[in-house]
């Protein structure tokens, strides 16, 4: 039977700013409705950085608990978003792909001296947010997870709970009734 108090959003498509928007407009209404908990179950391939670690944080910030459960994979800054549950579960067969930050040029795009340093400077910005978000979620340095990074580490299960990623792997993501919400 579904806990009336605990509401679920499937989270499947990649972290853009209209998925992010998607997400946290869901959660906004849950909470809205007396939701006390909200379980986030995720496998996205990433995307934006920016969207990522502003999902992060206006998750860690919300008044209820946020649990997230790995149905699949979270890669890249999916990652970030995972690590917005206090409780982070994963099924048996899922993976984490750590990775760098990388930054999109168009094609012919021409760029000062200056502009360069800019991009520079918030690749640095952002790197260093990633891995300070994973950091202090599993226990790692932020060298640790840095370099994990530059060496794209991919974590099957097992290894994300050595790594303190996960609390615990599960393979039931909601009990039978529960009204899923379903970002896609």
């Amino acid at each position: 039977m579904s806990d009336g108090n605990t509401a679920y959003i499937r989270f499947f498509i990649g972290v853009d700013e209209s998925s992010v928007k998607a997400l946290l407009v869901a959660a906004d209404q849950e909470l809205a409705a007396g939701a006390q908990r909200l379980v986030l179950m995720i496998s996205s391939p990433g995307g934006n950085v920016y969207a990522g670690l502003s999902a992060y944080n206006y998750l860690r910030g919300l008044p209820i608990e946020v649990i997230t459960h790995n149905f699949g994979s979270a890669d890249s800054v999916s990652t970030i978003l995972y690590c917005a549950g206090s409780r982070r579960l994963c099924v048996p067969h899922a993976r984490f792909l750590l990775h760098g930050v990388m930054a999109n040029f168009s094609q012919g795009a021409a760029l000062e001296e200056k502009q360069l340093e800019e991009r520079l400077k918030s690749l640095k910005i952002d790197t260093e947010n990633i891995a300070g978000v994973i950091a202090a979620n599993c226990g790692k340095s932020e060298e640790e997870v840095h370099q994990a990074m530059l060496e794209r580490t991919v974590l099957n299960p097992e290894d994300a709970v050595e790594w303190g990623l996960v609390h615990e792997i599960r393979e039931p993501l909601f009990p039978a009734g529960a009204r899923v919400l379903n970002i896609q």
